[in-house]
């Protein structure tokens, strides 16, 4: 601390003030050595920042405990999903939801997409990304959500437009009973909300699909940083055996009707007609 000189800290606690009045410690020690190659403690910084009120020490919660579940071996072979609705872009953008996918064993992230709500398109379209990039993992681990599991007792057995297609493309999908169950994404999501937020407000992005186009450049520093090593070096993901047309029709929204003699069916309360095939073509 006392190496440092008085105009050194004067400049610091001006870029500190500047720049990054909100960070914490840790993330502003970051992008002082980043953006300004300026190293120094996160200790130190800390002390800065408490004496120039920019910065308070957070008391610590008394956490209910809850036993983690062992991380699966491989890389690949259980990915948590989650969609996590929040005011991304602060006051400059609407709100949205940020559609994560995290490899259990190595906490690292492997898709993320932002979209206005958390639907099964949202989910469709950060599924299609990640095959075509990562393979295909043996299971998708999500919670109890309509867009994952059917909940009317009545309809026991049926499918959702999301499983259906995971199951196609040979996913196991898998249901967690509490929040506390898919820990990972959910402390990813904690993470996301402080870092990814701050990020995206120095880059000056305020929409989806300008955040969508950058978000690479984001995983990429995210896991450098969060990714650990899988106990196992084996890779668990199996390679995608789908043409890009196979893989978006799996990724489409399906529904089965009857089609009558007339080659007509019905879809949403309106009618539809098939063009004849050949002249004067019908069902028998």
């Amino acid at each position: 601390n006392n190496a440092f000189s008085a105009q050194f800290r004067t400049h610091v606690i001006s870029l500190l003030k500047e720049r990054y009045r909100d960070f914490g410690p840790t993330l502003a020690g970051e992008k002082l050595h980043e953006e300004h190659g300026l190293s120094l403690s996160t200790e130190t910084l800390r002390k800065w920042m408490i004496a120039e009120n920019l910065w308070r020490e957070k008391r610590r919660k008394t956490a209910r405990i809850h036993q983690r579940r062992q991380r699966r071996p491989c890389y690949g072979e259980l990915i948590q999903i989650d969609g996590s609705p929040h005011h991304w872009f602060e006051d400059r953008g609407p709100r949205c939801t940020l559609i994560v996918f995290i490899d259990d064993a190595t906490s690292a992230l492997m898709g993320l997409r932002f979209a206005p709500a958390e639907t099964t398109q949202a989910y469709m379209e950060t599924l299609g990304k990640y095959v075509t990039q990562h393979g295909i993992p043996l299971a998708l681990y999500s919670d109890k959500h309509s867009i994952f599991r059917v909940n009317n007792p009545d309809r026991e057995g049926e499918l959702t437009q999301f499983t259906r297609a995971i199951k196609t493309l040979g996913i196991e999908p898998i249901h967690a009973n509490t929040p506390q169950a898919k820990g990972r994404v959910e402390r990813a999501n904690q993470t996301l909300q402080d870092r990814l937020v701050k990020e995206l407000r120095l880059q000056n992005i305020s929409d989806i699909a300008s955040a969508n186009a950058w978000l690479p450049e984001f995983i990429t520093a995210y896991n450098k940083r969060f990714a650990i090593q899988p106990a196992d070096t084996e890779n668990a993901h199996q390679a995608l055996r789908h043409s890009a047309e196979e893989l978006d029709f799996i990724l489409s929204y399906q529904s089965s009707r009857i089609l009558s003699k007339n080659l007509t069916f019905q879809y949403k309360s309106s009618e539809y007609q098939l063009k004849n095939v050949g002249h004067g073509y019908r069902l028998r």
